[in-house]
Formats: structure tokens, sequence, C-alpha cells
């Protein structure tokens, strides 16, 4: 099913695809994958190369365009036809809600339904998607975070279907348990935290002013929810993007009413930026994407905390946390809660299908072109260094001036330097 229409710059179609739940049992339960064409208007009637958006994640929604000029889509679209997936579960694609959640008769038939979601899935969710719309040729890929790890599965399952793949800020440890990342993660935001007091310091003493009153009478939400300590300290998740420390000094800046109470501006915001309503698998997922070899991820952030003293709530400074998720969060988020008990289900799990194939990557001869920044609070630089020496035809580009954000921050240059990369000329 597709549609088509105009938008300033933009000729859109948008295509609504029926793919099996599980692709080992095709004739079992069904979803729809909604992804979005973009095409130059001009070139709407030539044979042009496919470029695919993975989005990062888990649990992302493709972005939705604004503009056609400037940005890496802006590049992308003097040379390639472009496709916004919805990944599984987000977005348009039959998503996964707290309402959709609440819907299963047990948290067994959740987390079974759950674990569906992951890399494997989504990626022969794309090959499908391909040859419905490419028929035999292959396309490129952009990945973006959770994209990159969506790009080495690709590569290690259907390489054919590939014919060259930018990574940005998303090139996983191939070997990488879940304990692996949170003892490098934890560290990361250590620094992040210490660079944003640096940079403002009396943010220092707000946020742990804010702390002690939340800690002697948690603040109401606008949802109901409490606002807690370690909600607050859960702000610290936008300091990894590219303006992220700006962001959270003007939010902390209106943060206390006139009687020292938390304000309603704050209390509104700081909902928005940790209810998790809009992209729930982000949360429910998040370690579960390490689940491989396995190793059972067992809430590996929350067991990873105890080795670092200096995150205790009644610390001074009051360090923030990150890309991290913990047992509380699904009890006390109320667009969480529904997931809760399959959420421990799924961390106990052993049986993960193994998401890449280190032989098979190793023999790649696809180009690949990765940009890793070396201060991602997200994803390790390290573990993403050692991933790529042991990729064929990789090649990867190095940087700090780019935060986690850097494909969208950086309006074209990330998207051109590696395709220029990729193709050998730079």
């Amino acid at each position: 099913m597709q549609s088509s229409y105009r938008l300033p710059g933009l000729a859109v179609t948008d295509h609504v695809f029926t793919v099996p739940l599980d692709h080992t049992d095709p004739a079992d339960a069904t979803i729809e994958v909604f992804a979005r064409e973009l095409c130059d208007p001009a070139k709407s009637d030539h044979r042009l190369p496919w470029l695919l958006y993975l989005q990062g994640g888990p649990g992302g929604k493709s972005p939705r365009p604004l503009n056609a000029t400037g940005g890496w889509l802006g590049h992308a679209l003097k040379t390639h036809r472009v496709l916004l997936l919805d990944q599984r579960g987000t977005g348009r694609s039959t998503p996964v809600t707290a309402r959709t959640a609440a819907r299963f008769g047990s948290a067994r038939e959740l987390a079974h339904h759950l674990a569906h979601f992951r890399a494997d899935s989504i990626v022969t969710d794309a090959e499908l998607i391909r040859r419905q719309l490419c028929g035999d040729q292959p396309w490129e890929t952009l990945g973006q975070s959770y994209g990159g790890f969506l790009t080495l599965s690709y590569l290690s399952t259907a390489p054919e279907g590939l014919r060259a793949c930018y990574i940005t800020g998303g090139l996983p440890g191939l070997d990488a348990t879940a304990d692996d990342v949170y003892a490098a993660t934890y560290p990361r935001v250590r620094e992040k935290t210490t660079a944003y007091y640096t940079r403002y310091p009396a943010d220092r003493e707000l946020l742990r002013r804010l702390a002690d009153l939340l800690d002697r009478h948690p603040a109401r939400l606008p949802d109901g929810d409490r606002l807690t300590v370690r909600r607050l300290r859960a702000l610290g998740l936008i300091l990894g993007m590219g303006g992220g420390a700006e962001r959270l000094h003007w939010l902390l800046d209106e943060a206390l009413d006139p009687d020292g109470e938390p304000s309603a501006t704050f209390l509104h915001q700081a909902m928005n930026l940790t209810s998790f309503t809009d992209n729930p698998l982000f949360a429910v997922l998040q370690e579960s994407i390490y689940g491989h070899l396995g190793a059972a991820t067992g809430w590996a952030a929350a067991r990873a905390m105890a080795e670092h003293p200096e995150f205790a709530e009644n610390a001074d400074p009051l360090l923030l946390t990150g890309e991290m998720f913990y047992p509380w969060m699904f009890e006390e988020i109320a667009t969480l809660r529904p997931f809760g008990e399959a959420v421990h289900l799924l961390a106990e799990r052993t049986d993960w299908p193994d998401l890449y194939d280190p032989a098979r990557l190793t023999a790649n001869r696809i180009p690949v072109a990765a940009a890793v920044y070396h201060d991602d609070m997200y994803v390790d630089a390290g573990l993403s260094l050692r991933t790529a020496r042991t990729v064929g035809a990789m090649r990867t580009w190095v940087t700090n001036e780019w935060e986690h954000d850097g494909v969208t921050a950086s309006g074209d240059r990330v998207l051109a330097r590696l395709m220029d990369l990729a193709a050998g000329r730079s």
C-alpha cells in the first residue's frame, strides 16, 4: 500500500508493508512496517540509487522531514532516493506502546512479543522491503547510532543487499557484553557531568539543591508520577548530544519558582524528557540489544553502578546518569510500568540469537565508512575502534568535532565525508 504527494522541495511516497512478526514462522501473526520515500521532484522519474536511513534507538522512529535543503538529507537527495524507515514497533509501524503492552495476557507473552523487535528482525524487514522496491538491486544505508548496530547485523546476514554503508556514532563491540558496555559507560558519563559543571559551575549547586528538596519531598509531575532524585539524574541523558549542556542549563534556569520549589515549567519539561512516552522501546530494549553470545544482560547498568560509589545520590557533586535503564524506572514511570515484568524476563534471557557474524564481517567487501566520535557518551570509542579493525573494507574517521548527533548537527559535512571515504575519494 502506498500514497504519493508533494512537500516543499520533496516528492514523497508513503509505503506500508505487511511483514511476519516472527520471520522464522511467517504463517504466524503479521505486523505493518511503514517507510517514507523521498526524492528531489525534478528527479522523481529518474532511476536513482536508494539510501536507506536506519534511525538510532532502539525504539526511535525515523525523522519527519521539515525541508529538503541542507543537512544530510539535502546532500543525499542530490544523488539518491532516500527511504526513511520506521523500524518495527515505532512511529507508524504497528507501534509498541504502554497501551498495547497492557493488552497482553501475561508478562511472558509480552516478553515473547518484544523479543521480535531486535536487530535481526529489523534487518529481515529491510531486506523484504528492498526486494519489493528495488528487486535485485542492492542499496546503500546510513546508520545513525543504533542504526550502525543494525548495519553490522545487515552485513552479517544479507550483504548481497548492500552496495555501501555509512555509519555515524554506531559501531558496536562485536563481542562486548552488556557488562562490558556499562563498565565503559559510567566513566564517560562522569566525565560529561564534570565538564558540564566546569562550564556552568552554579548548576552544580542548583542540582544538589534540587536533589535535596526532592529527597525530602518528591515533586509531582503533570502526569502524576513522582520526580525523585534518581529520575532527576536521568536528565543527564541529553548531555551526549550537541548543545546538550546548554539545553540542561536553560532547563535549570527556570527550575525553581519564587517560593523555592520546583517550578511548573521545570516539572513539565522534566516529565517530557524522562517519560519515554514517544519511544518506550528505547527503555524496554536498551540492554537487550547487547544480549548475545549466551549471556543474560541481568540489569547490567544497575549492577555496574554499584562499582562506582561516586554515583551515590547523596554525593557532591551530584553525578547525572546517561543511557542507562534501571528496574525502578519500570515501577515509577507510568508509560514504562506495563512493560515491567516482561523486561525482567528479557533481562534473564540467555538464548538470544547472535546478532553478528565475525567471520563474515572480517571477509566483508562492501565499502563501509564510519564516523567514530572520540568523546561519544553513548557508544564507547574504544569498543568501536576495536570493531573497526576487524571488519573488512571499513574506513573510519575519528573526530571530536561532533557529539553523538554529528550527522544532523554538522549539516551535510559528516555524510559527505563518509560518502567520499567509502568511494575512495578521501
